[in-house]
């Protein structure tokens, strides 16, 4: 029996599923030093969320949902992370669900090994060393269905296959693949997801109230009101690269942060661009009203050693107080935090740059300044490239007090990519890459 498999019987024995909680111990890390004294960005605490079963949990969601969770755990709930108001405790959501990608004739397989996992929000608390798991929302439709993690359209997203890449799966119009989350003063959820793009507006209970999509998308099928209230270019986002980063501004306002440049004209230019878009949603007038153009860092800026920037994303940003905001630059390895501060106006919404059909479009500029975009200017606040302790694909960000940061990672719930993700029972084979929430303490506050 392996080491994993060890540790997932002995915490399921000790811990009631009921209410659902999972315990861990992990080490404190410590700051590393920048070369120029002492270190200026330290960690302070880690916290790791222990092995649940993943169909235990989905079941005491919806019971029977998962029939078969092939010996995956509860993990992926890293993908965005938000206080809810009691200290060390956090709104946190999940992605799709487990997945993973398997050659078959040369052709990359997008695969689902637990295809009836419904996408959660969970609420943890975090103490001392250890993540417990409060309380957890399914995500439904409107008539109470799961909205499943599947993919919506055969024309534009990747076929979904069984665990082994042998079986197609059917595509499903209310699928999700919930990244950013944001709990509204009302006690309603806003989610960003990657497959329309989509804005989520979600109730407490975790009905989908409204998905709000680009224009032109033509989305059908859905148990829930769909509505084309974003700007068409987004159909343009690359495939999995859809919305990540959300934040509310103290006014009410929603950002969201497109993942990764557009693929305009194509996928090629989308690859080697360093040029992103935020958005700006107004919740009252339900409409986008205004759109920011954002550069990244070079590649080897953000990731030393690294030389390609399709790696690049954006998969937090974090509002401090009036327009300003931390915009998170990662790839799977390290992330950089920045500030900026939003601009009065509408920015390049609805402009030239919206326009497929620009050339050179915005994606391919090279200096987007001297070509009079209004890029949004920045200041570096972390480098985690020079901190212990920091882990990788760090997902979601969130502030607490004026100086501490909570990070959380996201885990793809312990898989891997390729055929020896399983073993031949059809059992996951785990990477050992825990969820954890870090806690990092910067030179100074952060003020609004």
């Amino acid at each position: 029996m392996s080491r994993r498999a060890v540790r997932r019987t002995t915490v399921v024995a000790a811990v009631p599923l009921a209410v659902l909680t999972a315990f861990a111990v992990a080490g404190t890390a410590t700051g590393a030093q920048d070369g120029n004294g002492p270190a200026t960005v330290r960690v302070t605490g880690t916290a790791v969320l222990a092995d649940i079963p993943l169909g235990d949990f989905s079941n005491a969601l919806l019971p029977g949902s998962v029939a078969d969770d092939r010996g995956v755990d509860l993990g992926g709930i890293g993908s965005d992370i938000f206080p809810a108001g009691r200290k060390g405790e956090f709104w946190t959501v999940t992605d799709r669900g487990p997945n993973g990608q398997i050659k078959v004739d040369g052709k990359k397989r997008r695969t689902f090994p637990v295809p009836g996992f419904d996408p959660a929000i969970v609420k943890i608390r975090v103490s001392g060393d250890r993540v417990q798991v409060l309380k957890a929302i399914p995500i439904t439709t409107r008539s109470g269905k799961p909205v499943t993690g599947l993919p919506n359209q055969a024309s534009r997203d990747e076929a979904p296959y069984t665990y082994d890449a042998k079986t197609p799966l059917s595509y499903d119009p209310n699928g999700l693949d919930t990244e950013g989350i944001v709990r509204s003063a009302d006690g309603t959820f806003w989610l960003a997801d990657e497959y329309g793009p989509s804005l989520v507006h979600v109730s407490a209970r975790g009905r989908v109230l409204a998905r709000h999509v680009p224009e032109g998308l033509k989305l059908t099928g859905a148990d829930y009101p769909v509505v084309e209230s974003l700007p068409g270019i987004l159909l343009k986002r690359k495939t999995n690269r859809g919305f990540e980063g959300l934040t509310q501004l103290p006014g009410g306002d929603l950002v969201l942060a497109v993942q990764s440049p557009l693929s305009l004209p194509d996928t090629a230019a989308g690859d080697k661009s360093r040029n992103a878009r935020l958005l700006r949603f107004s919740p009252r007038k339900c409409a986008v009203t205004a759109e920011y153009a954002y550069r990244f860092d070079a590649v080897d800026v953000v990731d030393p050693g690294e030389d390609d920037p399709s790696e690049l994303k954006i998969s937090s940003v974090v509002a401090i107080g009036g327009d300003t905001l931390l915009v998170q630059e990662r790839t799977d390895k390290t992330s950089r935090l920045h500030r900026v501060t939003l601009p009065h106006g509408a920015g390049i919404l609805g402009g030239a740059w919206d326009n497929p059909a620009t050339s050179p479009s915005y994606e391919q500029i090279e200096d987007p300044s001297a070509a009079g975009v209004p890029v949004l200017r920045k200041n570096l606040v972390a480098d985690f490239t020079k901190v212990a302790g920091v882990p990788g694909k760090v997902e979601g960000v969130a502030l607490v007090g004026r100086e501490t940061l909570v990070l959380v990672n996201d885990n793809d719930f312990g898989m891997t990519d390729g055929p020896e993700a399983f073993d031949a029972q059809g059992r996951l084979v785990d990477s050992d890459i825990e969820t954890t929430v870090t806690y990092v303490r910067l030179p100074k506050p952060l003020h609004g």
